[in-house]
């Protein structure tokens, strides 16, 4: 269990009861391994009923790898991770989630509705200082996006993540792994696969969201992944941003599960007891967009490399980071221009003001 908590374990619940530690003392670490493996394989189905959202794949070596593929605001989708967990009862569950987003799992759905509704100018701030002035513009106005969708349903994303970590961590010895690309690496690539205009095109469209979402559009969403619907809705074809977005993500996600499925060691009485390998049972929980993706990639040699790098910002990049500074700046002098001569203005007004003025009018008069 403490294998499958990326966070802190030391507040995990003992298992089992009480009279049974004098037991296990008496248990060496390979034996008690043997037993719950025992258990584990005893409960895993070896013709399991999976939900109709579940891709099957297998590794040369025999290792089985299940893709749930979810819509990211889905009761559904939630149900579908926690059965089929509870089915295979796997050895590795992978999620597209990447480090930057994984408070997405200490936090409760109350919480998390609350942060997706409040954009301010803070995480604004913060988003610029970590990613960049045009990732971080890009990173709020999919915030944005999220945001309109959790207010029109009044669900949390990421629901079926925080179902599938709930549920690694009653299955014995299961590995909990994050699987997707850290964001900032898919903002930087996707904000320079863009022209000027385009960037501009995407930023209107994600600003002024507001078409109304309903729980039977996500449901139906399940044939492809309502966020990158939206987008691609909004902004037209760009292949680019496509390729960025999706089909890169598609290869990492596609690699990561594969590294997921190595076979698995089984334990030794000894150092001298030769070792002894397993096929391994993977559950990966993405969302239905990657699925083809991830089917298509799944026998091909993958190199992540490439798509790890950042490239050097354009000249438009440039540009149009300039123009945002200078639009910041502008409003921001503008804005203490005007409070300044406002505040001149109601001085100059009071009546004590005014006395003081005639005075000094009527002492230089004399002089």
């Amino acid at each position: 269990q403490a294998a499958a908590d990326p966070m802190s374990s030391s507040d995990a619940p003992e298992d089992g009861p009480k009279e049974t530690s004098s037991v296990s003392q008496n248990i060496s670490d390979a034996d008690a391994f043997k037993i719950l493996l025992e258990m584990k394989m005893k409960k895993r189905q070896k013709k399991p009923a999976l939900p109709s959202t579940v891709t099957e794949l297998d590794t040369e070596d025999g290792s089985k790898v299940y893709v749930v593929g979810t819509a990211h605001f889905s009761d559904s989708s939630k149900k579908d991770v926690v059965k089929t967990i509870q089915e295979v009862q796997p050895d590795v569950v992978v999620v597209e989630l990447c480090q930057y987003r994984v408070s997405m799992l200490k936090m409760d759905e109350r919480t998390l509705l609350k942060e997706a509704k409040e954009i301010n100018l803070e995480k604004l701030q913060q988003a610029v200082k970590q990613n960049g002035v045009m990732s971080g513009l890009m990173q709020m106005l999919l915030l944005k996006v999220s945001a309109h969708i959790t207010e029109q349903l009044g669900m949390a994303p990421g629901g079926e993540f925080r179902e599938a970590f709930k549920e690694a961590s009653k299955v014995p010895f299961c590995k909990f792994h994050l699987g997707d690309r850290p964001i900032p690496v898919t903002f930087k690539r996707a904000i320079a696969a863009l022209s000027f205009w385009q960037k501009v095109k995407l930023a209107w469209g994600l600003c002024f969201l507001s078409d109304p979402i309903s729980k039977d559009d996500v449901e139906k969403c399940k044939q492809k992944d309502l966020l990158e619907q939206m987008m691609a809705e909004m902004i037209g074809e760009f292949p680019d941003l496509h390729r960025t977005i999706v089909s890169e993500r598609d290869i990492y996600l596609t690699y990561m599960l594969k590294q997921a499925a190595k076979q698995i060691e089984l334990p030794r009485a000894s150092e001298t007891e030769p070792r002894r390998y397993i096929p391994a049972v993977v559950v990966g929980v993405v969302g239905m967009g990657h699925v083809p993706g991830i089917e298509k990639n799944w026998n091909s040699d993958l190199n992540i490399q490439e798509i790890m790098s950042v490239p050097p910002p354009s000249a438009s990049s440039k540009f149009f980071k300039l123009v945002v500074k200078a639009t910041v700046f502008g409003l921001m002098g503008y804005g203490c221009y005007r409070i300044g001569q406002r505040t001149v203005q109601f001085i100059l007004s009071m009546p004590a003001a005014q006395s003081y003025l005639q005075k000094l009018t009527e002492i230089r008069s004399q002089h």
